[in-house]
């Protein structure tokens, strides 16, 4: 039987991905729209005592900052209205401004206006609010996760906010400027325990270095990437699109691996470690599982990214 992308999704089929989250996140997806957005202001507030969230860069910013002027200049009354709007996917001129965002230009947008909610200059969840007990067996939920988890949920969380994007017809999407490559005298070069692959190798070493360029060089055509709890993106230019919007500036941290041969002159390999992101940086790690399907020319036909269970995932690299 051919090898195909649904086929090369169940390798490595003893890997435990972290269930909670997605069970989490369409927890929360079904909350009312003032639970939900009271349930991320308070999230936020939480995950502020434990988790240092990285203040976005100028880059990142210039694109949210004309909305961002807007709704500050707005009453209370029209600034709430706006995020209910944002909360509820309303179709308002805002509302498809935000759906055309990069995620890391969302997280920005929530973050300042986090910022100017604590300040009292956009309007602030009453002092006396009670969360619904839906609501607070959410954020207890949030709680019990560990910290890379715990920011994937709320990431997720104001991702999906905005209009449709499914409905938005054609559009410009709206990302960050792309970083240059890392000159090659500044790069480091990782090791896996176990692995020795020079695409394994080279795939780490090239999104270290934001060398999206030379990333997308090591998949085949027909390759596909599969991000943590979502469907396959399948062909080099939309996953080279995914590398430029979604992974600028991390730091992957693998630590050990195992390779196998598999059907058909393929090659299957894991690799567990850690990644680090811009916007919680050296300080959370996020446990993360690469399991890679390399085709008998030694391109990338499959990897997908899985963010573990628990810490003791790491070890597990048994087919």
């Amino acid at each position: 039987m051919s090898i195909t992308i649904d086929s090369a999704r169940s390798i490595f089929p003893k890997t435990l991905s972290a269930d909670a989250v997605p069970a989490t996140i369409a927890r929360f997806k079904q909350l009312s729209v003032e639970d939900q957005l009271a349930w991320t202001w308070f999230a936020y507030l939480e995950m502020g005592k434990t988790i240092t969230i990285a203040a976005p860069g100028a880059a990142s910013m210039q694109f949210a900052e004309p909305t961002l002027n807007e709704i500050r200049n707005m009453t209370f009354d029209e600034q709430s209205q706006v995020m209910c709007d944002l909360a509820n996917q309303s179709d308002t001129r805002i509302c498809r401004t935000y759906a055309a965002w990069s995620a890391n230009i969302k997280l920005g947008f929530w973050y300042q206006l986090g910022q100017w909610m604590d300040q009292g200059i956009v309007t602030p969840i009453p002092a006396n609010y009670q969360l619904s007990a839906n609501a607070q067996a959410v954020l207890q939920a949030v709680r019990e996760l560990d910290q890379g988890q715990q920011i994937t949920v709320l990431r997720s969380s104001v991702v999906d906010m905005g209009y449709d994007i499914n409905k938005l017809g054609d559009y410009t999407r709206v990302s960050e400027p792309i970083v240059a490559p890392k000159e090659i005298s500044q790069r480091s070069q990782v090791s896996i325990e176990g692995v020795t692959n020079p695409v394994v190798l080279s795939y780490m070493n090239n999104m270290n270095a934001n060398d999206f360029g030379s990333l997308i060089q090591l998949f085949a055509n027909d390759g596909a990437l599969q991000p943590p709890f979502q469907k396959p993106i399948i062909g080099k230019d939309a996953i080279l699109r995914f590398f430029k919007e979604e992974c600028q500036n991390l730091n992957l941290l693998p630590e050990r691996g195992v390779s196998e041969a598999a059907e058909e002159g393929f090659t299957q390999i894991k690799v567990t470690g850690k990644v680090q992101t811009p916007w919680f940086g050296a300080a959370v790690g996020m446990n993360m599982a690469w399991r890679f399907l390399l085709n008998p020319e030694g391109k990338i036909f499959f990897v997908a990214i899985d963010l573990l269970a628990s810490p003791k995932e790491l070890l597990n690299l048994i087919r």
